[in-house]
């Protein structure tokens, strides 16, 4: 047997069936010639198991054979030590991506464990921000640097930054469940968050009575057109400006004044039905907390009394049918669209519908409510320790809706 050098391995000449030229110093160590004249450097090994292996270290040309000689010394080195190094190589081949585990990750936990509205938010953000960055990934080669390079790309938006680190984490928690990376291992952990910049916006009392006027104007004869700069429409707008206006939606403007006496959720109110409502107790029911099922709630006489004088839509079981199809639900887009005006003629451009609830929550921290009556009359997740406290009867709650409900109805009015 010859000792593989550049000489030998050039001479090497194939044959109409593949052959070896083994070296004459390192045991194991090779060199495969192929028919098409492809020659790459092998190493051969049995393991403790006694299983004979063999290993390709790389082509000739790409790797010398004083290279190929010093990796075929360390994977004997390995197989001494009792591994497999063929093994690993094959397992690492084929070990799970990140998408594997996104995929799992959602099968196993998001469709099981969240609603279908957080499953989807999920999904979106998984892929538009990693996937494309991450999923190629073997799952166990993922570091904190790779997961702090992903955080720092996204740091344009830094609330979907830290929310792409949540869903991240969850994720590499449950593969050390699942068994797919070793216990303690989250890539996740240390990496800072950005910090968010919280919003508490809430109507003071002079926007409060410019939106009440504007939702009495809107209700009474509509909202004048919002004309927007630089469009070439003047020659076409009525000259008579009383005729420049168009009425809003009557069910919309029901909405948004329910949101406000009962400082609900957007989606609650618009899905509201009738059998939700009892009359007689003066009650909605309305999720003790977020996407949960609905239960008796305590809601101010002012809303009770909006509610007793709105028409109902034969055949529908809504509130606030859809204006299409009455046996769905108003349209989120309709109440988005009515508010955009609403707030546009009341000159508050920059209030979210959301803040409706903000300006509830502040009405009643203001009327001297402690923290366990807000988080029951806004219906917060986070009363598990205080629901031992508190007592459940309905009369405090019924005092601070009927408190808040009356400062919302005088500052709509413009009173005192």
């Amino acid at each position: 047997m010859p000792n593989l050098t550049k000489r030998t391995v050039d001479a090497a000449k194939p044959t109409s069936k593949k052959h070896f030229l083994w070296d004459s110093k390192l045991k194991g160590f090779g060199l495969q010639v192929m028919p098409s004249g492809a020659k790459t450097l092998v190493v051969q090994y049995r393991t403790h198991e006694g299983r004979s292996r063999r290993m390709s270290l790389g082509k000739y040309g790409e790797l010398t054979p004083d290279q190929a000689r010093g990796l075929a010394t360390n994977v004997l080195a390995t197989v001494r030590n009792g591994d497999d190094p063929l093994l690993k190589r094959e397992n690492k081949r084929i070990a799970p991506t990140v998408n594997v585990l996104l995929d799992v990750y959602m099968s196993k936990h998001v469709q099981v464990h969240n609603k279908p509205k957080t499953m989807k938010d999920i999904e979106r953000l998984l892929r538009r921000c990693v996937r494309s960055r991450l999923g190629h990934m073997k799952l166990s080669s993922v570091r904190r640097q790779d997961i702090a390079k992903l955080h720092h790309a996204l740091r344009a938006t830094p609330r979907q930054a830290n929310q792409v680190l949540a869903v991240l984490s969850k994720a590499f928690n449950l593969a050390e469940v699942w068994g797919l990376r070793p216990e303690h291992s989250n890539p996740v952990r240390l990496v800072k968050r950005y910090k968010e910049n919280e919003r508490d916006r809430f109507l003071s009392e002079e926007e409060l009575q410019r939106l009440g006027r504007t939702l009495e104007l809107a209700d009474q004869e509509g909202l004048p057109w919002i004309i927007k700069a630089g469009k070439r429409t003047a020659k076409h707008l009525p000259k008579d400006a009383a005729k420049r206006k168009t009425p809003v939606n009557p069910r919309a403007l029901c909405c948004l004044r329910l949101l406000f006496y009962t400082g609900a959720r957007l989606s609650e109110i618009a899905t509201l039905k009738w059998k939700h409502i009892d009359f007689e107790l003066a009650t909605f029911a309305l999720p003790s907390r977020k996407g949960d099922e609905r239960k008796p709630h305590p809601v101010s006489s002012s809303a009770i009394e909006i509610l007793s004088e709105f028409p109902r839509v034969d055949g529908s079981p809504y509130v606030l049918p859809g204006c299409k199809d009455p046996t769905q639900p108003i349209s989120i887009e309709v109440i988005e669209n009515a508010w955009q005006r609403i707030r546009i003629h009341a000159n508050i451009p920059d209030v979210r519908i959301h803040d409706l609830r903000h300006t509830v929550g502040t009405f009643a921290a203001q009327a001297g409510s402690n923290a366990f009556l807000i988080s029951h009359l806004l219906r917060h997740r986070n009363v598990t320790i205080t629901n031992r406290y508190v007592n459940h009867d309905a009369h405090p709650i019924r005092v601070l809706s009927e408190a808040i409900g009356e400062r919302i109805e005088a500052g709509l009015q413009g009173e005192e």
